[in-house]
């Protein structure tokens, strides 16, 4: 069993509990109310009761005991370096197409690390495959409720999994899915296609199957994305992977809309969805926001674009003015995959009298791909591409392109010395609001 580490705090919200009873920077929780939690979950069911008792360890190293007494539920207002206080649960699969082996070696060791980790599902909807879980852990997500979870499944069929995921266990999903089903808890599916393999019959197959599980009042399977292998020039030698066409991609929208459509009439949702990338590669129009239903797989790229222009309009029709009282040149950079897309809400950006924004619609020399999503532009595809390019004032940099909390790009380089290198200033911005309260202000 791995060792549980303190939980090192990181941020001690202002006016919480924890502010008020003097928790600082540096300080670490031991033990609530005796116990040892391991990770977020843990530490959020722990301190919901109305009575702690806290063991602290301080930046010094010193010990202290902590009573406090607050409402049920209440939150105490910390944050923590890590949602971990133990060991990640690895990833032992060797997946063709999985991102992290078509990276260049010699990164920052974060880069490379695969994990598999029920817990991080949980928390913040990351993909799991359900491969590497000891019993322990079964019994713990039953025990403590967790769900959903969210669940790479790429196959349902037992031999083309394995051949997937390169592991004789991946062959239990339908099994593992219907353990799900039997406890009343659920996942969100997703499918990441690789032609010539999980396609065609395959792929039929395989959300017929997922689909059976919505025969229930608490269906086991939520909804199932549907996303294109994406490819490096790092991948290994002899994957066996090919590049999604733009044929091959209208052949798979045509394929889910017709299964869409069923679904639609079976169980009063459309349960499989496409993300925004077969749209883009088949260059096809994107299906009407209406369609995405509540967005439940909008972390896969499922309905994030017309989402992001659904809010870009709402928020600029109340918080862009008419006019500037200095005039602004900017530069916004954006991935390539998204140029089309994006024109509407330039044209009206550029309406504003003395503001003018470009748009850089780029793909990425680093990765190897004519056709790129925004969040997979480089540090070197900006000095490659805007080098000798008049950019304006300031480069509005959309931060789904840096590492989270650091000003870093997946290549490892960092924003300011892309912005020196460019000279000129970089602004990262973090959603719809940011990047237009930049052009503005």
């Amino acid at each position: 069993m791995a060792t549980i580490q303190p939980a090192r705090i990181t941020k001690v919200l202002p006016d919480s509990i924890a502010a008020e009873v003097g928790f600082e920077v540096g300080d670490a929780i031991v033990s609530i109310n005796g116990v040892q939690p391991r990770d977020l979950i843990d530490y959020r069911f722990l301190c919901a009761d109305e009575y702690l008792e806290l063991e602290v360890l301080d930046a010094s190293g010193q010990t202290h005991h902590v009573e406090l007494e607050k409402d049920y539920d209440e939150d105490l207002g910390l944050e923590f370096a890590s949602a971990l206080f133990d060991s990640l649960i690895q990833c032992n699969n060797r997946c063709p197409f999985c991102f992290i082996d078509q990276q260049p070696p010699g990164k920052r060791e974060s880069l490379y690390y695969k994990d598999d980790d029920y817990r991080l599902s949980f928390l913040y909807g990351s993909y799991l495959t359900l491969t590497n879980l000891p019993e322990r852990e079964w019994q713990r997500i039953e025990q403590m409720r967790l769900s959903p979870l969210y669940v790479s499944v790429h196959a349902t069929e037992p031999d083309v999994r394995i051949r997937l995921l390169k592991n004789p266990r991946a062959g239990k999903i339908l099994e593992q899915i219907a353990w799900f089903q039997a406890r009343r808890l659920q996942i969100h599916a997703q499918v990441v296609l690789c032609p010539g393999i999980n396609d065609g019959k395959h792929l039929e197959q395989t959300i017929r199957d997922l689909a059976s599980f919505q025969e229930n009042d608490v269906p086991a399977v939520t909804s199932v994305a549907v996303v294109p292998v994406g490819l490096t020039r790092f991948r290994p030698p002899e994957d066996e992977l090919v590049p999604v066409t733009p044929s091959k991609a209208k052949e798979v929208i045509s394929q889910v809309r017709s299964l869409q459509q069923e679904f639609r009439q079976k169980y009063g949702t459309t349960f499989v969805w496409l993300a925004d990338e077969w749209f883009l590669i088949a260059q096809e129009d994107l299906p009407d926001e209406s369609e995405y239903e509540d967005y439940p797989q909008i972390d896969n790229g499922v309905g994030s674009i017309q989402l992001f222009i659904k809010q870009f309009m709402a928020i600029s029709a109340q918080i862009l003015p008419t006019k500037l009282t200095k005039q602004k040149r900017l530069t916004w950079v954006v991935g390539n995959a998204v140029e089309h897309a994006f024109q509407p809400l330039l044209t009206r950006l550029n309406q504003v009298e003395g503001l003018q924004v470009q748009m850089q619609a780029l793909n990425s020399d680093y990765w190897g791909q004519s056709i790129s999503v925004t969040g997979l532009l480089t540090g070197h595809d900006l000095l490659l591409k805007l080098r000798n390019c008049d950019l304006g004032e300031g480069i509005l940099l959309p931060s789904v392109m840096l590492k989270h909390g650091e000003s870093v790009f997946l290549d490892d380089v960092s924003v300011e010395e892309v912005s020196q290198k460019l000279n000129v200033p970089i602004y990262p911005v973090a959603g719809v609001e940011e990047l237009i309260r930049q052009c503005i202000s």
